[in-house]
């Protein structure tokens, strides 16, 4: 039976990824730095399929651990804003260095790395040029492996939607930082693991880099449209030109710097190094493969974002 290590295993996309890994009847080892909290994945195999351990991607004993055996190893780990000693340069770039370097001496044949559409050693952002450096150490260390770069994603658990969703149910306003021109190109979480699940089992997909996105392009004040739209609140969209955006986040991560160097939560609401991100398009340059290459069809947002929006509607209560 196949042996799959999976990094970051217990995340947004790992959940996903994991579920469709154990659909093809491969051994999971779920990776995670907290086995405990990792349990809920259990049930997405039979019985023992799929075993959580213990692995911090900043350790290598316990990244060579988790990979020993293994035929095909995939990692997942990335954050949005660093909050401690979990930053960029720890995850994704040297720890996906570490991972791909400790899956190739373990004698795996396939490695999938998740990256992001925008990946660039040169970019000035920080997420975006870790990104990049670790694309490159991850092909340097294990050549063949495959790169896998989606847009904005989302579904149920979703740091993007559920973020505005939630800010729209308390504040007035929502901010359209540098106008609300910038453009992605939302893609399904679900996609996202049926194309890390596609490249995992074809040999023949590997060795590529793959960009993600959904069916259609949207602006960021179409997104905040939507979101709006579906939990039935009306609030005014701000626009907030780029050196104004900047200066409050630096602000917030003033606010939050505690916290945050503790690895106490909760984190700046906004940073810099995101608004910089926001400067550039985020959506696939056509120039690479995408979904329709890997035999997946693109789910379009509308008909998945309003099955978990509807809890921050007026009058609607979850346990």
């Amino acid at each position: 039976m196949n042996v799959v290590t999976v990094f970051g295993a217990s995340g947004f996309i790992g959940r996903y990824v994991v579920r469709e890994i154990a659909r093809t009847g491969a051994r999971v080892r779920a990776a995670v730095r907290r086995p405990e909290r990792a349990g809920f994945l259990k049930p997405m195999g039979d019985v023992g399929q799929i075993v959580p351990l213990a692995a911090n991607i900043r350790d290598d004993a316990s990244v060579a651990a988790a990979v020993d055996g293994a035929d095909t190893v995939i990692n997942l780990v990335g954050i949005l804003q660093p909050n401690g000693p979990q930053n960029f340069v720890n995850l994704q770039a040297d720890g996906a260095v570490r991972v791909a370097t400790a899956a190739k001496s373990a004698g795996a044949h396939t490695f999938v790395q998740m990256s992001a559409i925008g990946a660039d050693p040169e970019s000035d952002s920080a997420y975006a040029s870790t990104k990049g450096a670790g694309e490159q150490g991850v092909q340097d260390a294990f050549p063949g492996a495959a790169i896998l770069r989606p847009s904005v994603v989302f579904g149920p658990e979703d740091d993007f939607f559920n973020k505005f969703a939630a800010m729209a149910r308390l504040a007035p306003a929502l901010p359209l930082i540098g106008g609300g021109h910038t453009k992605f190109q939302p893609v399904y979480v679900g996609d996202v693991a049926d194309a890390v699940a596609a490249v995992a089992s074809d040999s023949a997909r590997t060795g590529r880099t793959y960009e993600l996105g959904g069916p259609n392009v949207y602006t960021f004040r179409e997104l905040m449209e939507i979101t709006l739209d579906e939990i039935g609140r009306k609030r005014l969209l701000v626009p907030v030109p780029f050196p104004i955006a900047h200066a409050q986040a630096a602000l917030a991560e003033l606010a939050f710097a505690v916290p945050t160097a503790l690895n106490l939560g909760p984190t700046a609401p906004i940073t810099r190094d995101q608004v910089k991100l926001l400067r550039t398009d985020n959506i696939v340059s056509g120039e690479l493969p995408g979904l329709e290459d890997l035999g997946i069809e693109a789910t379009a947002l509308e008909s998945i974002v309003p099955t978990y929006l509807r809890r921050y509607r007026r009058g609607v209560w979850h346990s």
